[in-house]
C-alpha cells in the first residue's frame, strides 16, 4: 500500500513515561524507551524530557538502536507573550532538531491553553481566540516558518484538545491565514475525534499541507465518561482516553487510503499517551506494529 522509502514509522516516547504527568511512567528510562521502541519494530522516535540534550550522547544512543528523530514537540506563546521569547526558544529548538536529522517541527500554541491545568474541564473550558489573537499567531507562525525554511526544514501545526486550535473551523481558520509554503500542518486523528470533529474531512481538504502524522486511537467509552463528569484533559489521560491505532473507535482504513492516495510523505508517529502501569508501552507498541502492517503494508 505504502511506499517504505516514502513513509516511515515511529513512536512517541509519551506512551513510557509522560512529560506532562511525571507520575506516570516516572520509573522508565529513556533507555528503556527507546529499547522497547525498536524491540517493537519502529525506526523513529519524536523527543521526550528524559532523552539526552547532548546532540552526540543522543544519536549515539539511537544509532545503536536504529532509531531517528523525526521531530518534538514546541510550546510557541505567539498570542500571549512578545514574538522575540518564542523566536528565541524556537531557534534553539529548531537548531536541536536539525543536529539530529529531523525535517518537520512540531508547534502548538499554548497560550491560554488549558491542556495542561489538572482541574479545567477540557470542553467547558476550551480557550477562544480573540480576531487580535488569531493575526498573532497567523503572522507569528509565518515567522516561525521562515526560521525553519533556512534549515530546510517545515513547521507542522498541531492542533491539539484544550487549545484555541481544536476544531475543524479553527484549524481552517488558521489554514487560511497562513501561507501554505510557511506553514503546514500536523494530523492528528486522535484529537480531531476527541473534539467531536471528522479526521477524514480534515484529511482530504488539506492533504497538499499535511506534512507530519501523529495516529492515536480513542476508546468510545472513556470519551464519554470524560463529557459526562467533565474531565480535564490530564484527567481524561489518566482515564486512558487515548489508546493505539485499532485499540479503539477510529475507522483507520478510509485514512490510510486517502494518504496513500495523495501519496502522504513523512513519518507516521504512534501517539497514545497511556498510564504504562495500566497500558504496558511495550505491550502495546507492539499491538499497534502489527495493526499498521496490516494495514498498510509497512
Amino acid at each position: 500500500m505504502f511506499d517504505k522509502q516514502r513513509v516511515l514509522l515511529g513512536i512517541a516516547p509519551i506512551a513510557w513515561t509522560n512529560d506532562d504527568l511525571p507520575e506516570l511512567g516516572g520509573e522508565n528510562t529513556f533507555e528503556q524507551c527507546v529499547s522497547e521502541m525498536a524491540l517493537a519494530g519502529f525506526t523513529g522516535s519524536e523527543v521526550g524530557n528524559k532523552y539526552p540534550k547532548d546532540t552526540v550522547v543522543l544519536q549515539k544512543a539511537l544509532s545503536l538502536r536504529g532509531i531517528q528523530i523525526a521531530s518534538a514537540w514546541f510550546s510557541a506563546f505567539l498570542t500571549t507573550k512578545p514574538f522575540a521569547e518564542t523566536c528565541d526558544a524556537f531557534i534553539k529548538h529548531r537548531d536541536f532538531l536539525y543536529e539530529m536529522g529531523a525535517k518537520v517541527i512540531v508547534v502548538a500554541e499554548q497560550g491560554h491553553s488549558i491542556q495542561g491545568l489538572m482541574e479545567s474541564p477540557v470542553f467547558e473550558d476550551k480557550p477562544t481566540f480573540s480576531d487580535a489573537e488569531w493575526t498573532k499567531l497567523a503572522q507569528g507562525l509565518e515567522k516561525l516558518g521562515e526560521l525553519a525554511a533556512e534549515k530546510d526544514m517545515k513547521v507542522v501545526y498541531h492542533h491539539h484538545m484544550g487549545t484555541g486550535v481544536q476544531t475543524t473551523s479553527e484549524i481552517e481558520r488558521l489554514m487560511e491565514m497562513t501561507d501554505p509554503n510557511l506553514v503546514y500542518l500536523l494530523f492528528d486523528t486522535g484529537h480531531l475525534v476527541f473534539s467531536g470533529d471528522d479526521p477524514e474531512y480534515v484529511l482530504k481538504k488539506y492533504s497538499n499541507r499535511i506534512k507530519h502524522v501523529h495516529l492515536k486511537d480513542i476508546r468510545s467509552d472513556i470519551l464519554g465518561k470524560v463529557k459526562k463528569e467533565k474531565m480535564s484533559f490530564l484527567h481524561a489521560v489518566k482515564a486512558g482516553v487515548f489508546t493505539v491505532p485499532g485499540d479503539g473507535m477510529i475507522n483507520y482504513e478510509p485514512l490510510f487510503k486517502v494518504l496513500d492516495d495523495e501519496q502522504y510523505e513523512g513519518w507516521f508517529i504512534v501517539e497514545a499517551e497511556q498510564d504504562p502501569a495500566l497500558a504496558n508501552p511495550l505491550e502495546y507498541a507492539i499491538k499497534a506494529r502489527e495493526y499498521i502492517r496490516e494495514k498498510t503494508s509497512l
